[in-house]
């Protein structure tokens, strides 16, 4: 799933550097951690940070698709008849 935590940022206009900060981390750690499989102790400080609930931190899903659990591509699923 994609995060919207550079997209946060920018809506409250705080600074990727001073969201690591807060966090307690260097910007380059962070980052890195939001790119890979961040854990939810890091959502929960992230989160935290900008003032947003953990869901409100990833991208909302078209209701009609389904992400492939092995590569991560979107998958839209049409009713049958």
């Amino acid at each position: 799933m994609e995060l919207r935590v550079k997209q946060i940022c920018k809506e409250k206009g705080i600074l990727f550097k001073d969201l690591a900060a807060a966090v307690g981390v260097h910007d380059v750690t962070l980052r890195s951690s939001l790119q890979g499989n961040p854990t939810i102790g890091t959502l929960e400080k992230v989160a935290g940070a900008l003032g947003v609930s953990v869901p409100e931190l990833f991208a909302p899903q078209p209701t009609n698709t389904i992400t492939c659990p092995h590569c991560g591509k979107l998958i839209k699923v049409e009713k049958g008849e």
